[in-house]
């Protein structure tokens, strides 16, 4: 019989696969799905490179070869990317070799997951290490969080959306993403009589959070100024521009999550970060006397190492010894 037939054949009642049939199973699937659950467009792209380069320095050519990769290959690429030269002539930072293998890491596990491969060839390969115990992304003080809620003072439709966003920034510590997929009825949920948003995290995970008082009520009111309050399964916030009709595509974006805290933070003559709303809602909370471990759950984490970043409670520069030198 021939091997290479287009059709599948049966054989004592049972079907066999050509060769062509057989090579298109076991081919691994395309990536496209696990770009797609990336939600920051600045790590779906910075992962694509990563994979693109392990790709080039692997030699894969087809999807298929995903498979034939062991740890030793992935080892070569990391000692490869350690000595390479980066844009300004200077070795590639340890932070950046070790992204570049989270990301071939991160593939890996979304392929075991789809059985397209057997194994992660990156688990057990050791990746530079970094030392960063206060994270990179500043919080801000009370004083400053207190006057960024009080900027947009104006008693407009646009002011009461800002400042029902910065405050469910504030007080839930939610990432950009995460509060642009909010709907009308994840902020009115109920447990045990008790108002919680609805949160879809990283990788499709959901988590409750207690929604604070204060941010319920400018969440009340920009929904009464705004008209959209019946519409349950639509965007909770919403653009102004293109913002004909209803439902999640008139959702705001991440991006314009960010020109909101940029633009009223230039009002009060500095420049805070977007993200810099979450750890300052994680400082504060921990400052607070918060569980770490709860911290953990409520900002979505899934490691508490990451969560540690915003414990600053032992972080008192007045006692180092810095402070404690005299030359007399």
């Amino acid at each position: 019989m021939n091997s290479t037939r287009k059709h599948v054949s049966v054989r004592g009642g049972k079907s066999i696969l050509t060769a062509a049939e057989f090579q298109h199973l076991a081919d691994v699937p395309p990536a496209t799905e696990w770009f797609k659950n990336l939600d920051n467009d600045h790590t779906a792209s910075a992962y694509k490179e990563s994979i693109k380069d392990f790709m080039r320095f692997a030699g894969i050519d087809r999807p298929a070869k995903f498979r034939q990769v062991t740890r030793a290959h992935v080892i070569a690429w990391r000692d490869d990317l350690k000595g390479r030269l980066g844009p300004k002539g200077k070795p590639l930072g340890k932070t950046t070799v070790r992204h570049r293998l989270t990301a071939l890491s991160a593939l890996y596990d979304y392929l075991c997951d789809q059985n397209a491969v057997a194994f992660n060839p990156c688990k057990g390969v050791k990746r530079p290490t970094v030392i960063s115990s206060r994270g990179k992304t500043p919080a801000i003080s009370d004083r400053e969080a207190r006057a960024l809620l009080a900027a947009p003072s104006k008693d407009t439709l646009k002011c009461k959306r800002d400042r029902a966003i910065l405050a469910t920034l504030l007080y839930h510590g939610l990432r950009r993403s995460e509060l642009c997929k909010l709907r009308v009825q994840d902020y009115r949920f109920q447990i045990e009589g008790v108002g919680h948003l609805v949160v879809q995290g990283k990788g499709d995970k959901e988590r409750y959070v207690p929604l604070h008082d204060f941010a319920a009520e400018l969440i009340d009111d920009y929904l009464d100024a705004a008209g959209h309050g019946y519409d349950a399964e639509g965007a909770l916030f919403r653009p102004f521009r293109n913002s004909r009709g209803t439902g999640l595509e008139n959702a705001v974006t991440p991006d314009g999550v960010y020109k909101v805290v940029r633009h009223y933070s230039a009002v009060l003559g500095g420049k805070i970060r977007a993200h810099s709303l979450r750890a300052t809602a994680a400082t504060n909370a921990l400052k607070n006397d918060a569980d770490l471990a709860k911290v953990q759950e409520w900002l979505g984490h899934s490691n508490i190492s990451t969560t540690r970043i915003y414990d600053k409670r032992d972080f008192r520069p007045q006692d180092s010894p810095t402070f404690k030198i005299r030359y007399e």
